[in-house]
């Protein structure tokens, strides 16, 4: 009889890595992202997206812009993507260079404005009597409140 033996899919190229995933890359570009003055200014937002290459120990070279905003937000995701630093790789005494592209989102927060309203109604009762002719009493009355987001 011939036993079936179970070998692993091994991928002959390993590629380099960021340590930590996507998970890392979020939190990295919030920390990291300097929002342009200038795109800030003309309220500009979207996506950027980077290509770069990335040598056997895991340094970034040669980014470049394939899609771009404008405003200094090019000039932002290059920098961002600089500061990376991927996991270094051994493949079997081959030097890789692998190319990558990165979507780098400029987004900016929304901030709810509220506007709060409140008035108080007042009702005018006028009394006759013999003392006080023509004397009127003011009765309060409701309040409203109204708050409004923007």
């Amino acid at each position: 009889m011939t036993e079936k033996k179970n070998y692993k899919k091994n991928s002959f190229i390993r590629k380099p890595h960021l340590e930590g995933g996507k998970e890392f890359l979020r939190e990295f570009l919030k920390i990291n992202l300097k929002y342009p003055k200038e795109a800030l200014e003309k309220v500009i937002q979207g996506d950027v997206l980077v290509s770069f290459t990335v040598n056997q120990f895991g340094v970034v070279s040669n980014p470049q812009i394939i899609k771009g905003l404008g405003y200094g937000c090019d000039e932002e995701a290059i920098r961002l993507v600089k500061l990376l630093k991927y996991q270094e790789v051994k493949n079997r005494g081959l030097r890789v260079t692998t190319r990558n592209r990165l979507k780098i989102p400029f987004r900016l927060k929304q901030i709810k404005k509220t506007l709060n309203i409140s008035y108080t109604t007042t009702q005018t009762k006028s009394t006759s009597s013999k003392v006080q002719k023509g004397s009127k009493e003011k009765e309060k009355g409701e309040t409203f409140s109204y708050t409004i987001e923007i």
